[in-house]
């Protein structure tokens, strides 16, 4: 059978374990799951510009979010590649 990608669609070799996509709850290979990070601040936005005008340093929160393969093709963060590209 024709192997559509040389990689297999994994980016490591080797068990990864799996984890859990964020939106849908699907099983996901770890190495096959398509990591998105995000950062937030932890104040709100008012405040956010109180404390930046006086100088101070402001926190933030990085959040990461795991989707599997559909899931970020539904939401456009993955485009479906042509068949020449994939390869």
């Amino acid at each position: 059978m024709a192997r559509k990608r040389r990689s297999g669609g994994r980016s490591q070799s080797g068990s990864t374990g799996s984890v859990q996509c964020s939106l849908c709850g699907r099983m996901v290979p770890g190495d096959k799951a398509i990591k998105k990070s995000r950062y937030t601040s932890v104040v709100s936005y008012k405040l956010g510009k109180e404390l930046r005008d006086s100088g101070t340093i402001m926190p933030r929160r990085q959040e990461i979010q795991i989707l599997c393969i559909s899931c970020s093709i539904h939401r456009g963060v993955r485009k479906i590649r042509s068949k020449a590209d994939r390869k």
